[in-house]
């Protein structure tokens, strides 16, 4: 029932709504979206009737800023986690209640030269501002909005609506079908957003590069940043690189216990010995070093997890435990850094297929994956029997 995020864009486009979604999860609701471009009294109507009747307008971080709308707080005077407008109707409409004074009020939200005074409040109508990065910095229905709209190249703002049953309940997936397929609607999911997005952006940038003399060998060492998030991250790079090159890869994540305190709860700092090992005997490859503590959870919650471990739950079921997935890591930064790198086919050293899926994108192809396996000791045996009968690693 999913459509494609390409194909989506086009027809958001072409001036129809979608619905969008969380995910493919049974019990989610899903909001009507429709471009602010391309907002009518009909599309107010129809998100009317079959939404909440709230209609919150995205904005993005600057033009939220620049209207200096008043905010919205609570009791106690504290903004809210999301930054919402007081409900406004702008000045040239009536009651700013009927469909087309509401429609209105949303072009004139959009509209350069408006400002604060030339809205009334309150009214019926609520912007909501959007936070920069869209969903690859928060996994919302405003950032999506606002991704929907720069993506199909229209003004950067949407109209949604949470979508309702006829009996006022909030719809699920199956009733989010049933109105789909009754006005052909496509439907789409923030987590197809995300996905979309990561394979052809690139958000890292080279910030800084010297050469490292290693026990290992000599390496070029080049520092990037994730605009994102401020993560750094790092590439030791060996040889010198072209495109038509099958390069040998170790996309490694932080693992402070294992890789500098030398824990034996783990083999990733035997791997990251072995890795550079392996790249300084074939004179030519890349190590990215990803600071991606603990599958992704950190590291203080990754010395909870060691605590539970303790107490009888396995790697998995300790980052569950914890409110986690079982693996947060987003190998998407991987495949951007190599594209910096000019790499473009890959000989990737790894036991994880999900990596083999989490590089694709940004041009980067995976032509042969080469076993890194070190051996078990007391400490480890049910790590590695976890990631094997769990998370599908290939020993």
């Amino acid at each position: 029932m999913f459509t494609k995020i390409s194909e989506a864009i086009k027809e958001i486009k072409n001036g129809k709504s979608i619905i969008l979604v969380d995910d493919e999860n049974e019990e989610n609701s899903g909001v009507i979206l429709t471009l602010s471009d391309n907002i009518t009294k009909e599309k107010i109507n129809f998100m009317a009737k079959h939404g909440s009747g709230i209609m919150y307008v995205a904005l993005k971080e600057d033009r939220f800023e620049e209207l200096n709308l008043p905010k919205l707080v609570d009791g106690s005077g504290i903004k809210s986690r999301v930054e919402y407008s007081i409900s406004l109707d702008h000045e040239s409409t009536s009651s700013g209640v009927s469909a087309e004074d509401k429609a209105t009020t949303i072009k004139m939200l959009i509209k350069q030269g408006e400002t604060r005074r030339n809205f009334r409040i309150p009214g019926s109508i609520f912007p909501r501002k959007a936070i920069n990065g869209g969903v690859l910095k928060r996994a919302d229905n405003l950032e999506a909005a606002v991704d929907i709209a720069i993506l199909s190249g229209s003004y950067p703002s949407a109209v949604i609506t949470q979508i309702l049953n006829e009996d006022g309940t909030l719809s699920n997936l199956n009733d989010i079908k049933e109105l789909a397929e009754k006005y052909q609607l496509s439907v789409v999911s923030i987590e197809d957003l995300i996905a979309y997005r990561r394979e052809r952006e690139c958000y890292v940038t080279k910030e800084a590069e010297a050469n490292l003399p290693t026990e290992y060998g000599d390496f070029r060492m080049v520092g990037f940043v994730n605009r994102l998030n401020g993560e750094h991250h790092v590439a030791l790079v060996k040889g010198d690189i072209n495109e038509e090159d099958k390069v040998l890869v170790r996309v490694h994540s932080e693992c402070l216990t294992g890789d500098a305190f030398h824990s034996l709860k783990c083999d990733c700092g035997e791997q990251l010995a072995a890795a550079l090992s392996t790249i300084e005997k074939e004179g030519k490859g890349v190590l990215l070093y990803l600071r991606q503590e603990g599958r992704g959870i950190g590291l203080i919650n990754k010395i909870k997890a060691y605590k539970l471990q303790e107490e009888g739950l396995d790697t998995e079921e300790a980052n569950i435990a914890l409110g986690f997935p079982a693996d947060m890591r987003d190998y998407g930064i991987g495949a951007q850094i190599l594209s910096e790198l000019k790499v473009k086919k890959i000989r990737l050293m790894t036991n994880n297929p999900k990596k083999l899926i989490g590089l694709k994108g940004h041009g980067i192809e995976v032509v042969e994956r080469v076993p890194l396996i070190m051996d078990t000791n007391l400490h480890n045996e049910r790590y590695f029997k976890t990631k094997k009968e769990k998370m599908g690693h290939l020993y």
